[in-house]
């Protein structure tokens, strides 16, 4: 499978007259000010200096606000400049996300046109009690309704959920999950809520009025929301915000995706080290294999899988080992 490389556009909080109250979009993207078409030219042109050549899928990805809720003449204008690339053999894929209330078939028609493939939905949860509380502005009829018409018009369908909102719980995770995966979306993305300077959310923290979810509860929430859409073939292509540091404090973990798949992997590990001791009382030492991409996860962040069975099974040997004739993590007798 060939590598993949998104060269990304922000365009910050253009098109979006909402204020959710996690929102500050300028932080997230570390960027003030409009982008022009100009610009995004001169965005793509860098990128493909170290980016070009090498047999990468490249993708042109817009992200950063709400891309089909500008004008349809200024996204017209991105859309062309994309297109140009994508037809030129430059660049492979474009891709988008926005708003679950700003899809049409208005909006979906010009996408069409003008080569869009992928487009991403800010869903955010599928609670309306927590979409309410989060200021979102849009109903979860309206996550169903864009859904279902983004793979009516054959986009590959993309879903960004949040853990740790106003008015959520683990229960309602799941069930956004859940919902998500009846969907049908190919990609998803986790995202633990950060509170972020100069946001409604971060007024709510100050005053006490929210309190984030422990880091133990949001790894346990994001681990079995990732499991469960892995399980259902959802390719879960991010989990949390990127650094950056103008996004600081203790509800932001920098690593938190590292720290989630590991989670998910000690499960795996566990599970089957039970129903190996089950079937050999006598055994002596476990073998954990896993291909190089997974070798870390296995180990976990900061060994703290490997920690954590050598403390929990002191009368058993450990060998982690790298296996890259194997697809995914096993676990065996060791000799």
């Amino acid at each position: 499978m060939k590598k993949h490389a998104i060269i990304p556009i922000f365009i910050s909080h253009r098109g979006c007259p909402h204020q959710c109250v996690f929102c500050n979009q300028k932080a997230i993207t570390a960027r003030d000010g409009d982008v022009s078409v100009e610009d995004a030219r001169n965005t793509i042109e860098q990128w493909l200096t170290t980016l070009e050549g090498k047999g990468m899928e490249l993708e042109i990805s817009f992200f950063g606000g709400s891309f089909t809720g500008i004008p349809i003449e200024e996204q017209t204008a991105f859309l062309k400049l994309a297109k140009e690339y994508k037809d030129s053999g430059r660049v492979d894929k474009i891709h988008c996300s926005t708003r679950p209330d700003y899809i049409s078939a208005e909006i979906l028609d010009n996408l069409k046109k003008y080569g869009m493939d992928v487009i991403e939905l800010g869903v955010q949860s599928f609670d309306q009690d927590v979409l309410d509380k989060s200021r979102r502005g849009h109903s979860v009829k309206d996550v169903e309704d864009a859904c279902a018409l983004i793979r009516k018009y054959g986009f590959t369908l993309g879903i960004q959920l949040m853990i740790g909102l106003p008015g959520d719980s683990y229960e309602s995770c799941m069930y956004s999950a859940q919902k998500a995966i009846e969907m049908k979306p190919e990609i998803a993305r986790l995202y633990p809520t950060v509170v972020i300077d100069r946001t409604p959310l971060a007024d709510m923290y100050e005053r006490g009025e929210y309190i984030p979810p422990s880091e133990e509860e949001i790894v346990r929430r994001t681990k079995d929301m990732y499991k469960a859409l892995t399980l259902a073939g959802i390719n879960v292509i991010r989990i949390g915000l990127k650094s950056n540091e103008l996004i600081k404090g203790d509800t932001y973990h920098p690593a938190i995706g590292q720290v989630v798949k590991a989670s998910a992997a000690r499960d795996l590990i566990e599970e089957e080290i039970g129903s190996l001791i089950q079937s050999d009382p006598e055994l002596r030492c476990i073998e954990i294999l896993a291909p190089a991409s997974l070798f870390d996860f296995a180990v976990g962040h900061g060994a703290s899988n490997r920690k954590y069975f050598e403390e929990k099974y002191p009368s058993l040997r450990f060998r982690f080992r790298k296996d890259d004739e194997i697809e995914s993590i096993c676990v065996r007798k060791g000799e």
